[in-house]
């Protein structure tokens, strides 16, 4: 199952761009940080220091310093590129064919990046890997952290729409950040300007219990939702949460490796995927933080299948739905379900 899975042509809907960093670059920019003099005003973390091995498990608040730490290493435009080559790279050898990256813009005082300059970097790393031939289709999504103010909520929406009108790689609108952190409501006029702008939304929903921001976000309709961890009542949620997503049909994007090593779920046979997957619910599996979970697009499907008792066939129509949600235009959709349909037309295990 496993040669199956990292055969199998995948689409990944939900990666943080800071979060999926491999070891090797994660030291590349230590070494790169450290010849520039930055580690003496700011201590450089280690991989060791940035990543949940498998078998271990942290908090979800243990989770959110690893990307403080993270953030120590992607303070000028040259590391904001770097890194998106290599995640791209990543994700492309593990044969996903089509990828959005999300990420928040950011602006370093230190080093003159802007966030506009972050955004140029982050867009001028997918344009590298397409000129040179990586197969895999790249599109991005401008987060709005949790943190911030609705005023910056609302220029990181105009910021996307700025990029949205000259080209079709910066696609929608996300809501993330610190679960803990802010009120869902204040960030409504934001996410309902990216509608009406014409910009998809992802929103980070039920991370953790939250009934009266998780149905504030709902009622906006989002396009996909990330997480739903806690909709259901034994888990902090409500039952009109989870009726109010099974009526709008609002596709989840499931993050396995990442809900169990942060503690919002028992275990992978626990997870929530098999309530939304056994009532033919819209979803899609995905990494979350590949880099940082020590996981891939792969494993992922591996778990679900270990889990769930999944068979091959099962797996392929996981793979094959989820482009029926993605950001990108009909024929690069359509580009890509032949690609798809193609493998499994020769592939054995699905004879």
């Amino acid at each position: 199952m496993d040669n199956f899975c990292h055969l199998l042509p995948k689409a990944e809907l939900h990666a943080h761009l800071n979060g999926s960093i491999n070891d090797a670059t994660i030291q590349a920019l230590v070494e790169r940080h450290t010849k520039q003099g930055w580690s003496e005003s700011s201590p450089l973390p280690a991989s060791w220091q940035v990543v949940i091995e498998k078998g271990a498990s942290r908090t979800l608040d243990e989770g959110f310093l690893i990307f403080k730490l993270i953030h120590q290493l992607t303070r000028d435009e040259e590391s904001v590129q770097m890194v998106t080559e290599s995640v791209i790279r990543d994700f492309a050898d593990d044969n996903v064919r089509y990828l959005e990256l999300r990420s928040t813009p950011r602006a370093v005082v230190e080093t003159g990046m802007t966030k506009e300059s972050y955004v140029q970097a982050i867009l001028s790393g997918i344009q590298a890997c397409k000129d040179c031939g990586v197969k895999c289709v790249v599109r991005l999504i401008l987060s709005i952290d949790r943190r911030q103010s609705p005023e910056e909520a609302m220029n990181t929406v105009l910021l996307a729409h700025q990029h949205a009108q000259t080209s079709d790689v910066v696609v929608g609108i996300d809501l993330s950040g610190d679960p803990k952190v802010g009120t869902s409501a204040d960030f409504l006029p934001a996410l309902q300007h990216a509608h009406v702008l014409g910009l998809k939304l992802a929103l980070h929903v039920a991370e953790v219990a939250d009934i009266d921001g998780t149905r504030c976000l709902l009622s906006l309709k989002a396009d996909r939702l990330g997480h739903g961890t806690c909709l259901h009542a034994d888990h902090g949620g409500h039952d009109d949460l989870v009726t109010m997503v099974a009526e709008q049909r609002c596709p989840l994007e499931v993050c396995l490796t990442s809900n169990v090593k942060c503690r919002t779920v028992k275990g992978y046979s626990d997870h929530h995927f098999l309530y939304w997957y056994s009532r033919d619910h819209p979803l899609c599996i995905c990494t979350d933080d590949k880099g940082v979970f020590a996981t891939t697009l792969s494993e992922e499907y591996c778990h679900a299948a270990t889990a769930f008792s999944l068979s091959p066939r099962q797996l392929y129509q996981i793979s094959l739905r989820s482009l029926d949600l993605i950001f990108a235009d009909e024929a690069v959709r359509a580009e890509l379900r032949r690609e798809f349909e193609s493998f499994a037309s020769t592939n054995a295990m699905l004879r």
